[in-house]
């Protein structure tokens, strides 16, 4: 097993008790010394790791332990010349310092230290304001050391090796203007706010021209779900749990956040979401404890900040489930590979409130333990053009498209997109009469919006139709069973990012007497339509028949 000081001496923080971990961390050690540090073709390149630093020490900041830990992953190569990993996904809470480790990396890299030539560095943010944040330290340090500047040229917008010609730069996330670029390594900051891979894929389409590319992604957690960072933590943890090999996957997951909520009250365990505050703390992170101690006091009077706390200083997504339906985890948990449902009996259940935005059909299953939700939404391209973007060319950075990508769940299959004044309402009764052809629909149940016209149509048919006369009075009915099922895992949406996007944009309004009704967080924007529509299959999910065609004891997780 191969191994270097720095490595070493942070394996011994840990075992020795003197810094506490999160599980996270904890598999990256294990698997490490399981999958990576016992391959017998690998070194770890010495003299760049002890370059980097003695130039940070001297130019920028003492380097903490888990910093130094970090940096020998930067520079672990194969025998060949190659990389071990060229990926880096560092991922922590708020003022854990990583702005300023990557800045630091970001001169070193093209300076000739590291010896590579061209070796360009790109910082991508999606703002400009964050993209310059690491770019203006490195300017200000070289402003403010004579000796620095006898080896970089800075400028306003780019800086550049006077020996090798690397050039730093930052840039927003303007994935349009960007394609070609010729860097060694690509740095994205701000990582949560993006709702896809797209901007990545621009920006790092230019690597591989230089030797030794480079990728970070940096970031706390945030309040997009269903997004790149949600994809890059279930790659992580693909990893760590040795599902995928490193040859495989070159990714290197530094992953710092709590375990669970309760131990936001244990400052102890702060440590496991901010290893700045691992024993013994720098004076940064001395005032940065007492900042983040004060902010958790003020929640005892002012709660307002409970959210933000928990997301931003404890890097624990947190969703107020006095505001939502449910924790975004457990509404990701619905995506689970549906049985064979084919002849099974369901209610069919609609939303039809406007003929003009969205409206949304589904068939409810069940079966001893879980409710399984099959459905289709009909959207008008008016609405959809105007609200998300529909029909415009690509533009990774619309608020808008990322909003709803409305096209890709059409390429998906889960909507469809009708180029008309109205929907109209044959098109839904047409999808119940061709899910008819394979499954049993024993009735349909929907609130009484449009139903005096859709009620006859259904019963045309002849299907057997229930209407809910009063659909507030349901919700509060419903909503401890709703919220049961969501916390136990019991529903089954399969892979449908549609149904995930109405659940988590539902507001649950609790009135004085404790009852709770589904409203929407935003009243254009933030669709609830196939969630009011599960809401109405729910409300008969007890007239099920519950089938012996299928059972989820033959199914594989």
């Amino acid at each position: 097993m191969i191994s270097y000081s720095y490595v070493d001496e942070f394996l011994e923080l840990y075992r020795s008790g003197k810094i506490v971990l999160n599980k996270e961390r904890i598999m990256l050690i294990e698997w490490l010394e399981r999958d990576v540090l016992t391959m017998d073709d690998i070194y770890f390149d010495g003299e760049q790791i002890e370059n980097y630093i003695k130039f940070t020490e001297k130019y920028y900041f003492p380097l903490q332990p888990f910093q130094k830990f970090l940096t020998c992953f930067v520079f672990l190569f194969y025998d060949t010349d190659e990389l071990v990993f060229d990926e880096h996904f560092h991922y922590e809470a708020r003022g854990a310092g990583k702005n300023g480790y990557l800045s630091s990396l970001s001169n070193y890299f093209i300076s000739d230290l590291h010896g590579v030539d061209f070796y360009n560095v790109s910082i991508v943010a999606n703002s400009e304001k964050q993209a310059k944040t690491s770019f203006a330290e490195v300017y200000n340090k070289i402003d403010m050391e004579e000796a620095l500047q006898a080896h970089f040229s800075h400028k306003k917008a780019i800086i550049e090796s006077r020996k090798t010609k690397s050039v730093f730069q930052f840039h927003t996330s303007n994935a349009s203007t960007k394609d070609g670029l010729r860097d060694g390594c690509v740095i994205f900051d701000e990582i949560h706010q993006y709702e896809n891979s797209e901007v990545v894929d621009v920006f790092t389409s230019g690597l591989g021209k230089v030797k030794y590319p480079r990728i970070f992604y940096v970031g706390t957690d945030g309040y997009v779900r269903d997004g790149y960072i949600d994809k890059l933590k279930e790659r992580a943890r693909n990893i760590l749990e040795g599902r995928v090999s490193v040859r495989e996957d070159g990714l290197f997951p530094f992953m710092c956040c709590i375990d669970k909520e309760e131990e936001m009250h244990d400052s102890t365990l702060w440590q496991k979401a901010n290893p700045m505050f691992h024993e013994p703390m720098s004076d940064y992170a001395k005032n940065l404890f007492r900042t983040v101690k004060k902010q958790y006091q003020k929640l005892e009077n002012d709660p307002s900040g409970y959210e933000e706390f928990v997301t931003k200083r404890m890097n624990l997504p947190k969703v107020d489930l006095e505001k939502s339906v449910a924790a975004w985890e457990e509404i990701l948990a619905t995506n689970r590979p549906m049985p064979e449902l084919m002849n099974e009996e369901c209610i069919g259940c609609l939303d039809f409130a406007s003929i003009r935005d969205f409206a949304a059909v589904g068939l409810l299953f069940r079966d001893e333990q879980n409710y399984m939700f099959k459905t289709h939404s009909f959207v008008r391209k008016e609405f959809v053009d105007k609200h998300y973007s529909y029909s415009k060319p690509p533009d990774p950075n619309s608020a808008q498209r990322k909003m709803a990508p409305i096209k890709e769940w059409e390429e998906q299959g889960l909507l469809t997109v009708i180029d008309a004044p109205t929907i109209q309402p044959q098109l839904i009764v047409d999808w119940f009469v061709k899910m008819r052809e394979h499954y049993i629909i024993k009735k349909i149940v929907a609130d009484n919006f449009r139903m005096e016209i859709l009620k006859p149509l259904f019963e045309a048919e002849g299907f057997i139709v229930e209407v809910i006369r009063n659909p507030r009075a349901i919700h509060s009915l419903l909503a401890p069973r709703i919220e049961t099922a969501f916390a136990n895992r019991q529903i089954i949406f399969g892979d449908n990012p549609l149904m995930r996007w109405y659940v988590n944009n539902t507001l649950v309004i609790i009135d004085k007497r404790g009852n709770k009704e589904y409203g929407k967080k935003e009243p254009v924007k933030r669709k609830t339509d196939g969630f009011q529509c599960f809401v109405h299959g729910m409300y008969r999910a007890d007239e099920i028949t519950i089938g012996s065609s299928f059972s989820f004891a033959d199914i594989s997780f």
